[in-house]
């Protein structure tokens, strides 16, 4: 075991609160696969409880090979990347695939395997390395809008303007990010005007130009469209029926909760594994339960802001925030929607809700802080090296 730990580099506490995460999703997962069993296999949840533990395997076997790399070497990996991502979403747009009987133009079948795979999930970890490799290029050179529109700008464009159609919360979270990480890095303030303002303008353009051509995408938009309005009106419609769902799990857990496994509305709540696991938590787990969820992704949240603290280099402070918040801000996110706080985004709860594909993505970015602290602690070991009598002499000769 100790020879185990010992390949096990990094913050601890981040893989802590992984694994912590990871052990508690079967309990949640396990339940609220019940109703995807009675409807779509052999109505034995078995299956979907092992389907989840192969792709927590896998994700921490991704973490692990991650976390061993140095992370340096992503700069140049994020260069090498950016153009097969540009690829898989061009062939995602055309091969777009059902999955359970929901449009899924967000997916990709991956030959031969049998698997499907959401190749925005991966974009947008690939497209945050990719821009914090940038900043760091430019920290503390003069900075001008026109020579950043082609390498910082314009591939930034492409990928979002790929995924915006089928996915319209995860091209905004994306935006979102890339601006914030931008404004992090020192982006000029008055340039990031100009980016929001033409993007404000380009999703305009493509709302018309959908509403135009409803052939082209049809019911994308408008589902979009549908939700933010309901949300903003505050209207129960037929369209509600998930949040609605949601909140009578929410209001039916109270305090302690109904206990594990005892939840009633994973029967009628679709997606109730996936986008909507946090009201399945609380209806068993109650508040108390709900509140520790958020404490461990706050958790999270303060180990990142840390370790990108205490990096060494700008670009290992830029992509650990690149990689990082994201992942703190689809939680919260999550659990905003479940609670009506936020309209329906279709966004799962990282590293606890069933799904290969975010599982994945997330241990990959995960893997990626890793490796930026274990390079700190590497640093670490040989300043307290030096400082003994015995390795000065060493050094000297």
């Amino acid at each position: 075991m100790s020879n185990l730990l010992s390949h096990i580099k990094g913050d601890r506490l981040i893989w802590a609160i992984v694994a912590l995460l990871a052990i508690f999703s079967f309990l949640p997962v396990y339940s609220a696969s019940s109703n995807l069993a009675y409807t779509t296999s052999s109505g034995s949840t078995f299956s979907f409880f092992v389907k989840h533990f192969m792709h927590l395997i896998l994700g921490f076997a991704i973490m692990y090979g991650v976390h061993r790399v140095p992370y340096r070497y992503f700069k140049g990996l994020s260069i090498v990347m950016l153009p097969i991502v540009f690829i898989l979403l061009v062939l995602t747009m055309f091969q777009g695939t059902t999955i359970d009987g929901a449009n899924a133009s967000r997916w990709i079948q991956i030959p031969i395997v049998g698997m499907s795979f959401q190749t925005s999930t991966l974009a947008a970890v690939v497209l945050m390395v990719y821009v914090a490799r940038y900043l760091s290029k430019i920290h503390g050179k003069p900075i001008t809008f026109k020579e950043s529109i082609l390498p910082l700008w314009l591939p930034v464009f492409f990928v979002l303007i790929l995924i915006l159609p089928a996915n319209f919360s995860t091209a905004a979270i994306m935006f979102a990010m890339v601006m914030m990480l931008t404004f992090i890095g020192g982006y000029p303030i008055r340039y990031l005007a100009v980016i929001i303002g033409t993007g404000m303008v380009v999703l305009a353009l493509f709302v018309l130009t959908a509403k135009a051509f409803p052939e082209v995408m049809p019911n994308r938009v408008d589902t979009w469209m549908s939700r933010i309005e309901n949300f903003s009106n505050g209207e129960d419609t037929e369209a509600d029926y998930q949040i609605e769902k949601a909140k009578i799990a929410i209001a039916t857990g109270e305090i302690t909760g109904l206990g594990p496994g005892k939840s009633m509305q994973k029967n009628f709540l679709p997606q109730s594994s996936s986008d909507f696991i946090f009201a399945i938590i609380v209806e068993e787990y109650g508040l108390i339960g709900g509140l520790v969820i958020l404490t461990v992704y706050c958790w999270m949240l303060f180990r990142i802001v840390i370790i990108s603290q205490k990096s060494e280099t700008v670009f290992g402070k830029l992509v650990v925030l690149g990689v990082g918040l994201p992942i703190v801000f689809q939680a919260f996110i999550n659990m905003a929607v479940a609670v009506e706080l936020f309209p329906v985004t279709g966004q799962t709860l990282p590293l606890i809700s069933s799904g290969g594909t975010s599982i994945w993505m997330t241990c990959l970015a995960i893997g990626i802080i890793l490796s930026v602290s274990a390079k700190r602690e590497e640093l670490k070991e040989q300043e307290e090296g030096l400082d003994n009598p015995l390795e000065i002499l060493s050094e000297a000769i």
